[in-house]
């Protein structure tokens, strides 16, 4: 029998509520013990709360039965007054019951998760919606925890047994008149496995969850003086980097996040391209610069000669000063006039929804994809095999790998890592 927990589940105090959720067989008794008699389940009831003959706080009660709950057990909350000294009585006097210990972090949800509550994809879709800090990424993570990648596995669950069923009663009841012969079902039933294939390998193939969660890198890059720390201080519209007319001021990467529009953005100012670095430091700068050059997903190009990678956005820099001549198919900026900067920003935006997964999608995360691409290679063998039992090994390999994105195997060893950032009132 599991123990029986107790989390703060709201903010942290001071606040108008605070919410204390207990969960487990002795939630009952334990309520019953500070609050007397127990409401209706699901109505609440107001009740004065006492251990040891102290009034501890006048609150509102709940209490839930399993298993139709959020964790699958008993669960109980009480709706106390907000105030720190309120919240430390109760928890407190929660602490010195029997049988009743403090919850772990993620310990409610990952009751949800082993009761069958939720499935894994949905539990890793609420630590996503927990750590959210854009519209994007709580669009994304709620889909996400709302069953959306789970709905999308089902369905290929199904269509890999139906094909696994019609293998199995050819193995086994090949040679009676209501099964088809061998060479008649193998055809369509590869052409199937194959369809099945090319559908969770387009899934595989769009962007995923860590694009909304990690941002979009945008790099800075050009020749020392280019006015690249001017200019990343005009997108992140802040000081983020040091700003001097001195060539070679910037001596390693400087990274400045943005939120804008819904969408999360590293940009990374970098050390000058110099051919002669004049010193070792220099030289481990510019070492950086083309490092973070090659991680961008966007790199702006400041230098008036062509980039070395056509992919790269030139710009026509420090179009406010003297001398500056205009060069052909560039966009024009001037961080100090501000000339550009909406343009500019409205390009980055653009290659940016390329890379980024499709406002209705519910995309993978790194766990996800690996193993739909390996269920995905299995029924692309399985559809290139002739033998039936090597047919069925695959798509048996498959099966396997959909259960471990749902959760229903072979994942106990990352259950720690997941739950252990979420809060402890989840």
């Amino acid at each position: 029998m599991s123990d029986t927990i107790f989390a703060l589940s709201s903010g942290q105090p001071p606040a108008a509520i605070a919410v204390v959720r207990i969960s487990g067989p002795s939630a009952f008794d334990v309520v019953a013990k500070l609050a007397g008699a127990l409401p209706a389940p699901r109505r609440a009831s107001l009740r004065a709360l006492q251990h040891d003959g102290n009034r501890l706080d006048n609150a509102l009660v709940l209490t839930f039965p399993g298993p139709a709950t959020a964790t699958g057990e008993d669960l109980a909350e009480l709706h106390l007054h907000g105030g720190r000294a309120v919240v430390r009585a109760v928890e407190a006097a929660l602490g010195a019951l029997p049988g009743l210990r403090p919850a772990e972090p993620g310990e409610f949800t990952r009751r949800a998760l082993a009761n069958g509550r939720i499935d894994l994809t949905e539990a890793e879709g609420l630590g996503d919606l927990l750590a959210a800090e854009t519209e994007a990424q709580r669009r994304a993570a709620l889909r996400s925890a709302e069953g959306g990648i789970r709905v999308q596995v089902e369905q290929w669950t199904r269509r890999t047994l139906a094909l696994s069923a019609a293998i199995e009663a050819m193995l086994d009841h090949g040679d009676e008149d209501d099964v088809a012969a061998e060479g008649e079902a193998l055809d369509p039933l590869q052409r199937a496995a194959s369809d099945l294939a090319m559908q969770i390998a387009t899934v595989v193939a769009q962007p995923g969850v860590e694009r909304l969660r990690d941002g979009i890198r945008v790099v800075l890059a050009g020749p020392p003086n280019a006015g690249k720390s001017t200019l990343l201080n005009a997108l992140a519209q802040r000081e983020a980097a040091i700003v001097s007319p001195i060539a070679g001021t910037t001596r390693d990467r400087i990274e400045a996040p943005v939120m804008r529009d819904g969408v999360a953005y590293l940009l990374t100012d970098t050390a000058g391209l110099n051919d002669a670095p004049s010193d070792m430091v220099e030289e481990i700068g510019i070492a950086r610069a083309h490092a973070a050059m090659a991680d961008a997903d966007i790199v702006l190009w400041l230098d008036d000669a062509p980039p070395p990678d056509e992919s790269y956005l030139a710009l026509h820099a420090r179009a406010d000063a003297e001398g500056r001549g205009v060069v052909a198919d560039r966009l024009v900026v001037s961080a100090v006039t501000g000339q550009g900067i909406g343009e500019l920003w409205s390009e980055i935006a653009a290659r940016a929804s390329t890379l980024l997964p499709s406002a209705d999608a519910v995309p993978l995360n790194d766990r996800q994809r690996a193993l739909a691409s390996e269920a995905a290679g299995a029924l692309v063998s399985a559809s290139q095999l002739s033998d039936p039992l090597l047919i069925a090994e695959e798509l048996r390999r498959a099966l396997r790998c959909f259960d471990r994105i749902t959760g229903t195997a072979g994942v106990e060893a990352m259950l720690d890592t997941l739950f252990g950032r979420f809060c402890i009132g989840k």
